[in-house]
């Protein structure tokens, strides 16, 4: 399954390895699911996840980047045009333009209505808790 991640996923997932985040975290490091991803997406996520304030493990947060790269799918989005009006955080574009161009299963994040603006395509945006719901590999 291919899957595109938005960052504050991780950041939920490593604050409480427990929930519907951290599972995801764990399909990602199982395997079991493939990520989608481009520059951008790595550079927000290296921008996010060392951050002090998080003062997440640093070797852990190499190790699941470095993971990211080799087992998953790079992808080259061409930009999306999408009205002002429609995109309520620009940071989140790249997550849609890559799932769109990877033809993603999902898109999952925890702020879903900021993907309004791609519920039209073939993408499904999920939050956490419904990815693990919907897929049944997600519940071992």
């Amino acid at each position: 399954m291919l899957i595109v991640v938005d960052t504050n996923v991780f950041v939920s997932g490593l604050l409480n390895p427990f929930g519907p985040p951290g599972k995801i975290i764990d399909l990602i490091l199982s395997r079991a699911c493939r990520m989608a991803f481009d520059d951008r997406i790595l550079a927000e996520y290296e921008d996010v996840l060392f951050r002090p304030r998080f003062s997440f493990d640093r070797e852990q947060i190499t190790g699941l980047l470095d993971l990211i790269q080799l087992t998953g799918t790079p992808v080259s989005a061409p930009p999306l045009h999408v009205p002002r009006a429609l995109l309520i955080d620009q940071d989140d574009l790249p997550f849609a333009e890559v799932a769109l161009t990877a033809k993603a299963d999902a898109l999952i994040t925890g702020n879903s209505r900021h993907f309004a603006f791609i519920k039209s395509h073939d993408v499904l945006v999920l939050p956490p808790k419904n990815f693990i719901e919907r897929y049944p590999f997600g519940n071992k």
